[in-house]
């Protein structure tokens, strides 16, 4: 399977739904954010590792928590995708911090300032 394959695309997909449930109804952990969103997901053409990007609205130190309660859960998320997206294997999940959604605020923000001053 190609990496950019429709079969490839259809199970990011998937996974990225599976993902977005389990973090969201499914974990406990007092450290992860009730705004955490999986931006993106990226499964290796192999099914063994899987890449998820996730956003966290909130402070620094709120995104770092979250990270860290995400991390913790892997086996209890790893598990729970197992039950929910029916693969040949489960991959091992990898979550990394996406800050696209702080850096579109900022640049927002810096153009309103270029904007604004200039009138």
């Amino acid at each position: 399977m190609r990496k950019n394959s429709i079969k490839n695309t259809r199970i990011n997909g998937e996974v990225q739904k599976a993902l977005a449930e389990i973090i969201r109804g499914g974990i406990k952990d007092p450290r992860i954010s009730p705004l955490t969103s999986v931006v993106a997901v990226e499964v290796s053409p192999d099914l063994k590792t899987c890449k998820a990007w996730i956003s966290v609205l909130g402070e620094e130190g709120m995104q770092k928590d979250t990270l860290e309660g995400l991390k913790s859960a892997t086996g209890y998320i790893k598990n729970q995708l197992a039950k929910e997206v029916n693969l040949r294997n489960t991959p091992e999940i990898t979550f990394i911090m996406d800050q696209s959604i702080a850096y579109g605020v900022n640049m927002s923000r810096l153009i309103n300032e270029v904007n604004g001053g200039g009138e």
